[in-house]
């Protein structure tokens, strides 16, 4: 086996892990805007981390957040790509489920929004697996 196999082959499982998550993701907060339930979060930190990709940086705003489900437990969670003017001690409204609410989000809903952003990151991970089996299957 030559060492561009395992290099095509970790970069197409790469992809694939993606996709996953933005799958995994979408459904979490799908089922917690269906669920109903809601609860006031405090934002306890916030940060930002850059990715620096063909030299553009590209900056996603992190909050943590704390609240009490309605059975009275103590949930924290993290959640990327929140409003950057968002800042530690704000109150926001939540969505959660019963089951899991560590899974919560603090964004309003918007499936239809979130169904194309899903849709357009999975054809875009699409073609780019295909391109790179492409790649791999026509060899060097």
């Amino acid at each position: 086996m030559e060492p561009a196999d395992v290099v095509f082959g970790l970069l197409v499982i790469g992809f694939l892990a993606v996709a996953y998550s933005i799958v995994r993701r979408t459904r979490q907060r799908r089922a917690a805007w269906a669920s109903g339930l809601t609860a006031r979060a405090r934002v306890v930190r916030q940060w930002r981390t850059t990715q620096v990709v063909n030299n553009l940086p590209r900056t996603t705003q992190w909050h943590e957040y704390d609240f009490t489900t309605a059975d009275g437990r103590a949930v924290v969670f993290k959640e990327g790509g929140g409003p950057h003017t968002r800042g530690v001690g704000d109150e926001v409204a939540v969505h959660y489920t019963a089951e899991d609410p560590e899974r919560a989000t603090a964004v309003a809903p918007q499936p239809g929004k979130d169904t194309a952003s899903m849709i357009l990151a999975l054809v875009l991970l699409g073609v780019g697996v295909l391109l790179l089996l492409g790649l791999w299957v026509s060899g060097p």
